[in-house]
């Protein structure tokens, strides 16, 4: 059945799209560029970068999903949330223990969460099915 898709749907989806593409280039970048571009990244904390990178491309498949309005893209959405959070929780250990990082990660995880967040909410409210309705 055909749903009309909202402008936040259609904003998350662009949102999720463009922020995985722009993660897999720039942490793809990092991690397999040269010296210049491995120089550049400073002291980059690596299960952080490479668990950034390769979500990159989750966020791509929930933005396909979100534009699809698949009640899959909720749960990627929210397993994105869930994984961001966590590694951003073992990442201010690793801080809290003395481990070199960039400032830049700090906000970058900030940011990352904060917008799976509402990318979340958005798709739970407009795709998945909400309890008690019918159909």
């Amino acid at each position: 059945m055909a749903h009309t898709q909202s402008n936040s749907l259609k904003a998350a989806a662009i949102v999720a799209l463009v922020f995985g593409a722009l993660t897999v280039f720039s942490g793809g970048r990092a991690l397999f560029g040269g010296t210049e571009a491995q120089a550049a990244v400073g002291n980059a904390v690596g299960f952080v970068l490479w668990f950034n990178f390769l979500a990159g491309f989750a966020y791509m498949l929930a933005g396909v999903g979100l534009f699809l309005q698949h009640r899959p893209a909720v749960w990627i959405s929210l397993g994105i949330l869930a994984s961001t959070a966590l590694v951003g929780i073992a990442f201010g250990v690793h801080v809290l223990q003395g481990g070199a990082f960039e400032l830049r990660t700090v906000g970058a995880m900030i940011l990352r969460t904060g917008v799976w967040a509402v990318i979340s909410v958005i798709a739970a409210r407009h795709i998945a099915k909400p309890l008690g309705r019918g159909k």
